[in-house]
């Protein structure tokens, strides 16, 4: 596995991850890395929808407690977007298990860390969930830290109970198809220091308006959601965070800076027990949906909650 200098600057490296080609011909993920010598403990980093990994602020923190710091941009997101590809496209979230599993290796056997803690924002911490409870028993993961994980979709039950059959009819005959459901842009110009926010990322790997919303990806999600309020089995300690508040607008509003504006938290909160028997849920104040991307205060909150938890239940691997 050959890594060079990522699109980020050192000391962050990335390499390519070959994975079985679908439809659409070549697939591939990417792992980047900032490794901490000697380190025997690392986290693992997945990114939401419409995203890729660009939160350098996450893994200063990481790094400045002695892990060694990764991050997947999975298949058709971000650095592995390809001509040829559907932004996004996935038809089972179970696919993404291949550069999961491949990442995983290269932390462990490769680059030889003892202990895994794995990172999943929004989408990414649906993904996390699904395969972590796949691979309990395994010893494959000792820890899960949630940011806003994608649980539930932000409609009513009523909505999602009447439209899901008729979703996975569609995403079955024609998951290419492409609905009529993008993202709101003002919780990018929230995020965007040329719009409303501090931060800065590539608009053309994370756009405003997002990418198109395909039948196939979004009856994966709610497939997965739903094996989420069946119960999951993840077997190690888990962290869930969510923002104490929502604001579900289509116009800019100061409170999009101070709450969560894709995701309804109050509902990603109550399914936390699903995951598994040992999760502690923390509800940020403040909270942007990405967490680690809010106002100062909410981001303290976010890294304190975090290296409480972590010192309870993921201690460092002894000497």
């Amino acid at each position: 596995m050959e890594f060079r200098e990522d699109i980020l600057g050192a000391p962050y490296e990335a390499a390519e991850l070959p994975l079985t080609a679908d439809e659409e011909g070549e697939v591939s993920a990417t792992l980047v890395r900032r490794v901490v010598p000697g380190s025997r403990q690392a986290v693992l980093y997945l990114h939401g929808y419409t995203d890729y990994f660009f939160q350098t602020n996450l893994a200063d923190h990481f790094t400045a407690a002695g892990f060694s710091f990764y991050a997947l941009d999975l298949r058709k997101y971000g650095r592995s977007l390809r001509a040829h590809h559907s932004p996004n496209f996935v038809r089972d979230l179970a696919a993404y298990d291949e550069e999961i599993d491949a990442a995983v290796r290269i932390v462990r056997e490769e680059d030889g860390h003892d202990r895994l803690l794995v990172n999943g924002h929004s989408t990414g911490g649906l993904v996390a969930a699904l395969w972590a409870s796949r691979r309990a028993g395994r010893g494959t993961v000792d820890g899960l830290f949630l940011n806003s994980p994608f649980l539930s979709m932000p409609a009513g039950a009523a909505v999602r109970t009447l439209g899901a059959p008729a979703l996975d009819v569609l995403g079955r005959v024609a998951a290419t198809r492409k609905l009529p459901a993008p993202l709101n842009p003002h919780y990018v110009h929230s995020l965007h220091r040329d719009h409303r926010g501090s931060w800065d990322f590539d608009l053309a790997l994370k756009p405003a308006e997002g990418f198109p919303l395909y039948a196939g990806w979004l009856a994966a999600i709610q497939r997965g959601q739903r094996q989420v309020r069946r119960g999951l089995g993840v077997d190690c300690p888990v962290l869930l965070m969510a923002s104490t508040a929502s604001t579900v607008t289509n116009r800019w509003d100061p409170a999009l800076l101070r709450t969560d504006a894709v995701l309804r938290a109050d509902d990603i909160a109550a399914l936390a027990p699903r995951i598994g028997r040992h999760v502690t849920t923390v509800r940020i104040d403040g909270g942007m949906h990405d967490l680690v991307l809010s106002g100062e205060a909410a981001r303290t909150q976010v890294f304190t909650e975090l290296d409480r938890w972590i010192g309870a239940y993921f201690p460092a691997p002894r000497a």
